[in-house]
């Protein structure tokens, strides 16, 4: 990090979002590394919905015209803006087991997936449910919100999802619903789960859509072991209630037993025993989009 260089932004090179309306970049929402066999391949998660990948340790990037041109891409009723005008792509996973096996998230429209590095996709949302919808279980059309891969059980996908909590072990074939029971937790945007337990996920849970709020104005980390039958609270060392804080979608970030997450409100805690217990390290930041740890050799 001691000196930088510009790089060129993905272009869409004037294709039409739609038609009669030029796609331009509003922003990155995700990079990803290719995997252990293509470091040199960067993916880009983009809004308006455009999937980039980079093949030279991302000095240029390519659109990837394969899930741009994906016959469900130009119905508005299945690829949508979800609190914006536009879908984007926030979620990319590869499998670790194959770097050409890639899934992505877009909300709104669902999981795709790839089994051949990019040259063609297809929609896993079998299982998810679109309750928004007039029609709550369309092929395309779901609005997954944050999605993890299990590195050392990759059949095993978590999902926190605009309506619910969703999981699947067959590596994205069918998703069932994990929420806790009497609803709750059930709407959110952050997630983290554990790479040596696909049965193991924190959710950090917002009241509804309408209300982007902690439930009961109480900021908790809800915990499972058991792949969502059980659900328990986690807020030893968070502030009491009332608490007005979102955490967004990449706000929440784990690595080993050290976890971490920022809120909109400007609140960082952090955790070293898996949210048993949790400290403030600052009251005073701007709104956290992004917590990331850092591998440290």
């Amino acid at each position: 990090g001691k000196t930088w260089e510009d790089v060129e932004v993905p272009q869409f090179g004037g294709r039409l979002f739609k038609p009669g309306t030029t796609a331009s970049l509003k922003k990155i929402w995700v990079m990803q590394g290719g995997g252990q066999h293509h470091q040199d391949r960067l993916w880009l998660g983009t809004e308006p919905g455009g999937l980039f990948l980079s093949e030279n340790n991302g000095n240029s990037f390519e659109l990837v015209e394969s899930l741009w041109s994906h016959p469900s891409r130009m119905d508005p009723n299945q690829w949508f803006g979800a609190g914006k005008d536009f879908p984007f792509i926030h979620s990319i996973e590869v499998d670790p087991l194959n770097d050409d096996h890639v899934y992505i998230a877009v909300s709104c429209a669902g999981v795709f997936e790839t089994l051949d590095g990019g040259k063609n996709w297809h929609p896993c949302n079998k299982g998810l449910i679109a309750a928004y919808l007039p029609k709550p279980h369309p092929e395309v059309g779901h609005d997954p919100h944050r999605m993890l891969i299990c590195k050392q059980n990759p059949s095993a996908i978590w999902q926190q999802n605009h309506c619910g909590i969703f999981r699947t072990t067959d590596a994205g074939k069918e998703w069932k619903l994990v929420s806790g029971t009497h609803g709750f937790p059930h709407y959110g945007f952050a997630l983290a789960i554990s790479h040596s337990n696909p049965d193991e996920a924190w959710v950090i849970p917002a009241q509804s859509d309408e209300r982007r709020i902690p439930v009961d104005l109480r900021l908790q980390v809800c915990h499972t072991t058991d792949a969502g039958k059980h659900w328990t609270t986690l807020n030893m060392g968070l502030p009491p209630t009332p608490n007005f804080d979102l955490v967004l979608r990449h706000g929440f970030s784990k690595m080993g037993d050290c976890m971490a997450f920022g809120t909109n409100n400007g609140n960082l805690y952090t955790s070293t025993d898996r949210g048993a217990n949790w400290q403030t390290v600052s009251h005073h930041l701007a709104p956290v989009q992004t917590v990331v740890f850092s591998h440290i050799q």
